[in-house]
């Protein structure tokens, strides 16, 4: 794919890349299969029975190539929907992420604008912290995305046995920063960190430490934990 992403919006996309790739699995897992129905007044999406308070985050126009941020729709401007993802806005705006910041985002210079929209719903489900995100097609060439804002999606948690695939997946998602990807993750889950020289240290919740390595060029070279006692 043809990178046409910001610095500014790759590095806050690596923040969430390990903690978003987990938390978009355990959703799915989440959900029951079926068709699905919104009704945007009220914020509800449902799915295979399940009904969930939603908000919805954008939509991609496959035939402009081209997303729009929920709060930027003219339709949704000012409306509950969209409340949770007015956050997004502002938060590219306070950072200067232009991809974040403006409502319209020009997608037809990417090889696969497909993608393009989904790496923006990812990024925008982690600056407002929702449990993942929902694609639907809503429309000849047109897909929505929701975010679910409901507190019964459950959260990933951190396992000490699966942190090094957690991390790894995270880093070759998107590849431009491994280290932001690890720092990420340990901020989302509040957990002390330090940087010393290649690698970072993390105190783990429940007493253990973690050192995630890096080689020359930036890539993680090894996730070690110290179990209490070993």
């Amino acid at each position: 794919m043809t990178n046409r992403f910001s610095d500014a919006f790759l590095l806050e996309a690596e923040r969430h890349a390990a903690w978003g790739a987990e938390q978009l699995q355990v959703l799915t897992s989440f959900l029951p299969e079926g068709p699905w129905t919104a009704e945007l007044s009220s914020c509800t999406y449902q799915q295979g029975g399940l009904e969930l308070r939603v908000a919805v985050l954008g939509t991609y126009d496959g035939d402009e190539r081209s997303w729009m941020w929920g709060w930027a729709n003219p339709g949704w401007q000012g409306a509950e929907v969209v409340a949770l993802t007015e956050a997004v806005g502002r938060y590219g705006r306070a950072h200067g992420i232009p991809e974040l910041a403006e409502g319209l985002v020009d997608l037809s210079g990417f090889d696969d604008p497909h993608r393009a929209a989904e790496m923006l719903a990812f990024t925008g489900m982690g600056v407002a912290g929702a449990p993942g995100y929902l694609g639907q097609m809503a429309g000849p060439g047109t897909r929505v995305y929701f975010l679910p804002d409901d507190p019964r999606v459950p959260r990933a948690g951190l396992e000490p046995v699966t942190l090094p695939r957690v991390l790894l997946t995270g880093a070759g998602l998107i590849g431009h920063s491994a280290p932001q990807v690890v720092r990420g993750f340990f901020e989302y889950h509040r957990v002390p960190h330090r940087v010393e020289a290649d690698r970072i240290v993390a105190e783990l919740p429940d007493g253990n430490t973690a050192e995630v390595g890096f080689d020359g060029l930036g890539r993680i070279s090894g996730v070690g934990v110290d179990r209490i006692g070993r």
